[in-house]
């Protein structure tokens, strides 16, 4: 392999998401080869270096990452953004010496503004994060405090931040919660804000658009719910983004996709589970799954719709969930599929909102009046029909932000009882008093059935959280059921 050589003293800058190596030729070209990061490397990830090595000299090809290419267009080395750290210390460990005129965040002078003693195994997380130079993912169930430990992280690291959140009603929450920690102000990007600061919150969209402009702006970035961030419009963002210290935050880290985390923000580096902390430091908890049965008219309806259904995907060889795109697809083409579409959504129904649910949501609701509940639902026709029938207060996608704010105040201090909803308050949502979930119906999905208890777990005084999941008999609904129950918190 022919080697890179000086041309002139190296600069590193940041352009459109990615670092430019200038002063460096190809002789007459390089692949740089990958090459081990000494780990045992001290020395933090950011600022310029200092070494000997002499313009016209030949350089290593192990002072660059793998990810490392030739622009021939501009004539310069460049690396994605995400790289810095990793090409800062290998120059370092090799004494070249370079300009750093890429990162534009600052050290910052932070100091909370109230002195709370983390709990043990808040301060363990935070402790095995920096043990891995700060970069990684730490799980901690809902209600555990994972905002806490994101402040201590910040005022750890004491660089400028950017905290990326999924939902606007989490952007208004660390936007309240930073300005409570630090007294300074707050910068806010997305909901209609493009005010950037050294502590910035932003949304995943906004930092989607915007990281090819900022992503040299700040030392730390946290992923709050970061279990969204390896899908690949949000990788990007993570990828075009400098920051040597990466904190990621989730309950449910785990993805149907299978894909991780460890190139994005780093390894899990901490982890607890629900059943470690309910007691303690969450409130204790029941679940209780209710087997519905259907009536006789209901079975006789729900297996003729289910024969149809079935027997259309025999016919064409789809098997599920995998084959679901196929299924559509085909149902569009032919009046059999449009039938066996029709029998797929009336079998459903009738598993996800069977009459006899109702009746014992409506039992549930009188037992737990003087509780705080909140009823979940998979679909949002189901909410309004349950917000009509009981008189509830309905959030779903469709509900403004004003109304959706102004009814989780009320419930939370305790003018509403019962608010019912759809998928919307799965996550992002901060509902201390909650103490009731009822699940009439749901997805497969673990990490939303994990969610939905998460909602009820915050620890107070004397607090017994209770999960009531309701399962149709003799449905599909009940494979459903197992299959997001398969987590400790249900065992």
């Amino acid at each position: 392999m022919t080697e890179p050589v000086r041309t002139a003293p190296i600069v590193l800058t940041f352009q459109g998401g990615t670092l430019r190596i200038e002063g460096i030729a190809p002789r007459p070209a390089l692949e740089p080869a990958a090459s081990d990061l000494d780990a045992r490397l001290e020395e933090e990830a950011d600022g310029g270096g200092a070494g000997s090595s002499a313009e016209g000299a030949p350089l290593d090809p192990a002072c660059f990452p793998a990810s490392c290419r030739w622009d021939a267009r501009e004539r310069v080395y460049r690396v994605p953004a995400i790289d810095y750290a990793e090409l800062v210390l290998r120059l370092r460990a090799r004494g070249v010496p370079f300009t750093d005129a890429a990162r534009r965040y600052e050290a910052l002078p932070l100091t909370p503004l109230a002195k709370h003693d983390p709990f043990p195994y808040q301060r363990e997380a935070l402790e095995a994060w920096a043990a891995r130079r700060s970069r990684g993912v730490v799980v901690l169930p809902t209600g555990a405090g994972k905002t806490f430990v994101a402040t201590l992280a910040i005022a750890a690291r004491q660089r400028s931040t950017l905290v990326v959140v999924p939902t606007l009603d989490l952007l208004n929450q660390w936007y309240d919660g930073l300005s409570a920690a630090f007294g300074v102000p707050i910068g806010l990007l997305g909901g209609g804000y493009h005010d950037v600061l050294d502590l910035t919150v932003t949304t995943y969209d906004s930092a989607h658009l915007h990281m090819d402009r900022l992503g040299a702006r700040f030392g730390l970035v946290i992923f709050d719910e970061c279990h969204h961030l390896p899908s690949p419009s949000y990788a990007l963002a993570a990828k075009m983004c400098l920051a040597p210290f990466r904190l990621g935050l989730t309950a449910t880290p785990e993805r149907t996709d299978g894909r991780g985390y460890d190139d994005l923000i780093g390894p899990i580096v901490f982890r607890r589970e629900i059943t470690e902390l309910s007691g303690q430091y969450l409130a204790a908890y029941d679940v209780v799954r209710l087997e519905v049965p259907l009536s006789d008219g209901e079975r006789a309806a729900y297996e003729a719709d289910r024969a149809v259904y079935i027997g259309f995907l025999r016919a064409n060889g789809i098997r599920m969930p995998e084959g679901w795109g196929q299924f559509i697809l085909l149902s569009s083409q032919s009046d059999a599929g449009r039938r066996a579409f029709e029998a797929y959504r009336r079998q459903r129904s009738l598993a996800l909102c069977a009459p006899g649910k109702i009746d014992v949501l409506a039992r549930l609701l009188h037992a737990h009046r003087a509780d705080r509940t909140l009823v979940f639902t998979e679909d949002n026709a189901t909410v309004y029909q349950i917000s009509r029938q009981f008189l509830l207060p309905a959030i779903t996608h469709q509900t403004k932000v004003k109304e959706r704010s102004a009814i989780l105040e009320a419930f939370n201090r305790g003018a509403l009882s019962a608010v019912v909803t759809s998928k919307v308050l799965n996550e992002g949502v901060n509902v201390p008093e909650a103490n009731v979930a009822i699940v009439l119906s749901g997805s497969g999905s673990v990490r939303e059935h994990v969610q939905r208890l998460g909602r009820i777990l915050r620890r107070s005084e004397n607090k017994t959280a209770i999960l009531y999941e309701l399962v149709a008999l003799g449905t599909g609904e009940q494979r459903v059921s197992d299959k997001r129950r398969e987590h400790v918190a249900y065992q």
